[in-house]
């Protein structure tokens, strides 16, 4: 497979809005590690990340997420700077957020991890 670390990264970002579960599940390898504040630290297996994602897009339905700049780190790994805006589903609270996230990907084009520092 040609790799394309940032292309991959904006197809999965473009399954994030709107949220494309099933688009978002299969983009993800089955013992992916998903690392970020946002979910209180590290979650393991396709299947949590995917009940984390389902939780999150319940709650904000709205979010809308601009990657401010994308570099390819190596030929399987890409970091985004990002900024997000969301509304709160059961509170009406406006979120905004920004950081950096980086991935990594199997040799078929899978996400294997995905690292998230909120700025």
């Amino acid at each position: 497979m040609s790799f394309d670390p940032a292309g991959l990264l904006r197809r999965y970002h473009a399954a994030l809005q709107p949220y494309a579960g099933d688009e978002v599940a299969g983009m993800f390898a089955e013992k992916a590690v998903y690392v970020s504040p946002g979910v209180n630290g590290r979650l393991e297996g396709r299947a949590a990340i995917m009940r984390a994602f389902d939780a999150y897009f319940a709650e904000h339905p709205d979010q809308h997420a601009v990657d401010e700049k994308v570099e390819v780190l190596g030929e399987h790994s890409v970091r985004s700077h990002w900024r997000l805006t969301a509304t709160s589903a059961a509170t009406g609270r406006a979120v905004e957020r920004c950081g950096i996230e980086t991935i990594t990907f199997d040799a078929q084009g899978r996400i294997l991890k995905v690292e998230v520092e909120d700025r």
